[in-house]
C-alpha cells in the first residue's frame, strides 16, 4: 500500500500527540504518507486508506476527542485498516505487560473491526492542565512513563503490514492434514 495515513490523537496535555507524531514519522520513514491530527480537527476520512487512532486514557475512558471521532466516522472507518492505542498509566506497567484495552475502546475495537490494540505509558508533568492531574502531581504519582522504542517498534510493524500490503481474512483458514 502506498496511500495515505492518518494518525488521530486526543490528548489534553499534548502527551499523546507526542506519541501520535512518533507513530507518523515511523510511517513516513518506512515509506508511507502519514500525518498526525488532532482528532478534532478532522473533519473527513475519505482521504486516507488506513488509520491509527489514540487517546490518552482518563478515569479508565478515552480522550473525548478519541470517543467523538470514532463516534462521528465510524462507518468510514469501518471499511479502513485499523489499529489503535492508548496512553495514561503512570506507571511501568505498560513496559511490563500487554494492558488491554478500556471497556469502551474494546467495544470500539470490535464494532469497527480494529486490527490490533496497545496501551503505552502516559506522562503527567508539572505544568499539566486539570484539578485532578494536579492532584496526582502533588501526591508525587506524576513523570514520563512512554517507552519511546516500544512505540517505535509497535508503529514499525504497522508500517510493514501496510506496505506489504498484509491483510487479514475474515474467514477462518481451515488447514486440512496432507494438504
Amino acid at each position: 500500500m502506498t496511500g495515505k495515513v492518518l494518525v488521530a490523537y486526543g490528548t489534553t496535555n499534548g502527551s499523546t500527540a507526542q506519541i501520535a507524531e512518533t507513530i507518523a514519522d515511523v510511517l513516513r520513514k518506512a515509506g508511507l504518507r502519514a500525518e498526525a491530527l488532532p482528532a478534532r480537527s478532522v473533519a473527513s476520512v475519505s482521504s486516507y486508506d488506513a488509520v491509527v487512532i489514540g487517546g490518552g486514557l482518563y478515569a479508565g475512558r478515552w480522550h473525548k476527542d478519541t470517543r467523538r471521532f470514532v463516534r462521528r466516522h465510524g462507518r468510514a472507518l469501518a471499511g479502513r485498516p485499523l489499529w489503535l492505542f492508548s496512553s495514561g498509566p503512570l506507571d511501568a506497567s505498560a513496559s511490563e505487560r500487554d494492558i488491554p484495552p478500556v471497556p469502551g475502546v474494546k467495544k470500539a475495537m470490535a464494532r469497527l473491526d480494529a486490527r490490533e490494540h496497545v496501551t503505552f505509558g502516559g506522562c503527567l508533568e508539572e505544568g499539566a492542565k486539570g484539578w485532578v492531574a494536579g492532584m496526582i502531581l502533588r501526591s508525587g504519582k506524576g513523570g514520563d512513563f512512554r517507552d519511546f522504542t516500544v512505540i517505535e517498534d509497535w508503529a514499525g510493524r504497522v508500517a510493514a503490514e501496510l506496505r506489504d500490503g498484509v491483510h487479514r481474512s475474515h474467514c477462518p483458514v481451515v488447514v486440512v492434514p496432507g494438504d
